[in-house]
């Protein structure tokens, strides 16, 4: 171990709460506004709900491009270093979408500034994702056989990000669009600022090939089969993510057209949902102590097809926020096991670069979800729900009777 690492695992909780924790939170905030608001903020300015699930699209696929140039550079220069440049690039575009929202707050300029948003934004928050996950993920590794600790915090952050994020951006887009990204960019410029105190990271390889973005990916890809236990997981949490992701894109579509609620109900579900996440976190850490990783696992994907299944035919709003909530809450259950098996599982000298590999597999249903979307007539987006929670309970069905006596999730 590296004199940073002994450093940090020296300054024990100190140490994670200054280098970890805090700038983790300051992205993850800034993070969940742009995702949840972003699409918000299209559907406020156009009105259109084929252009909402198309920037919804949009959003997501540069992300997908980046991965491979994310964990390479992560893996070459470190995660401190990408996550503060990541963090004051977005400031600077948001910024600048900001001014030009509060000069042309309609028309094609305000359409343009909106898509071209969603696109940048998305790319330059899974770059500094990627540095977040990888710099938590050395603090896991330092934390022993209390790894999984450290991953429920670490998700805890994320989705008490996500329980205030959506709300705080559909409030603030009441009083108009460049407020809601003002107060984004601050956040991310906080989140530069702290990232000055996370230690450099150990997983860090100085070897690691220039401009091999594809190769890089290829490590990560074969890393993956290696490992049968994390391929089935991921598995079964990609089918389970396009009926998710398919929930998040229609949102905007389905509660302000659907149930004729406003733009802040659409924040308020998202925010019910992190909370229920929040809760589920908690409860997975402790469980996670006494029967393990399996078993928790197994109950999260049955309670998460139930309540998909439940969702895609929910007659009101308020049914529909209770079972989104309990689906993201089992959710969230499923990836605090991910996040603790790949941190087992997944070598050092290799981490950004088959993090990247996972991740991209894993949000590949997202774009996908965001076209079905925009193609798809709003009356009949339910039906398309049904079929896809009808996909996630056979995947995650799958995956969990593979994994069933797999010593990897006994451990």
């Amino acid at each position: 171990m590296n004199s940073a690492a002994r450093h940090g695992h020296a300054r024990g909780p100190a140490g994670l709460m200054g280098g970890i924790y805090l700038p983790r939170t300051a992205d993850a905030l800034a993070g969940a506004m742009t995702t949840y608001g972003i699409p918000l903020l299209v559907l406020a300015t156009t009105n259109s709900a084929a252009l909402t699930g198309f920037a919804f699209a949009l959003e997501w696929i540069p992300r997908l491009a980046a991965f491979g140039w994310a964990g390479a550079l992560v893996d070459r220069r470190g995660a401190a270093v990408v996550f503060q440049l990541a963090s004051l690039a977005r400031a600077s575009a948001l910024a600048a979408g900001a001014v030009l929202l509060h000069l042309y707050p309609n028309g094609p300029v305000a359409s343009v500034t909106v898509v071209v948003l969603a696109a940048t934004t998305g790319v330059l928050t899974e770059f500094s994702y990627i540095a977040a996950e990888t710099a938590g993920a050395a603090a896991g590794r330092r934390a022993g056989r209390r790894a999984h600790r450290v991953q429920a915090v670490l998700l805890g952050i994320d989705q008490t990000a996500t329980l205030a994020g959506p709300a705080l951006a559909g409030l603030l887009l009441l009083a108009g669009p460049p407020p809601m990204l003002a107060l984004i960019t601050g956040l991310s410029l906080l989140a530069a600022l702290l990232a000055l105190r996370t230690p450099p990271s150990p997983l860090t390889s100085a070897r690691a090939p220039k401009g091999q973005s594809g190769a890089g990916l290829l490590t990560g890809w074969r890393t993956i089969r290696s490992l049968p236990a994390l391929g089935w997981l991921v598995t079964g949490l990609t089918l389970s993510n396009l009926a998710t992701g398919l929930l998040q894109a229609a949102g905007p579509v389905i509660v302000v057209q659907h149930f004729g609620q406003s733009t802040t109900a659409v924040g308020l579900v998202w925010s019910a949902a992190a909370g229920a996440t929040l809760l589920s976190v908690t409860i997975c850490r402790f469980a996670l102590d006494r029967v393990g990783l399996w078993p928790v696992g197994a109950a999260c994907a049955i309670l998460a097809s139930l309540a998909c299944l439940a969702a895609a035919q929910a007659p009101d709003y308020l049914s529909y926020l209770v079972l989104v909530a309990v689906l993201m809450a089992a959710e969230g259950g499923m990836t605090v096991v991910l996040r603790t098996l790949r941190s087992r599982l997944i070598p050092p000298e290799m981490f950004g670069s088959t993090l990247s590999a996972t991740i991209l597999i894993l949000l590949l249903p997202f774009p996908v979800a965001g076209v079905l979307t925009a193609l798809t007539p709003p009356d009949a987006l339910g039906h398309v729900i049904t079929v896809c929670a009808a996909l996630q309970a056979l995947g995650l069905f799958c995956a969990f009777a593979r994994l069933r006596t797999d010593p990897a999730l006994r451990t």
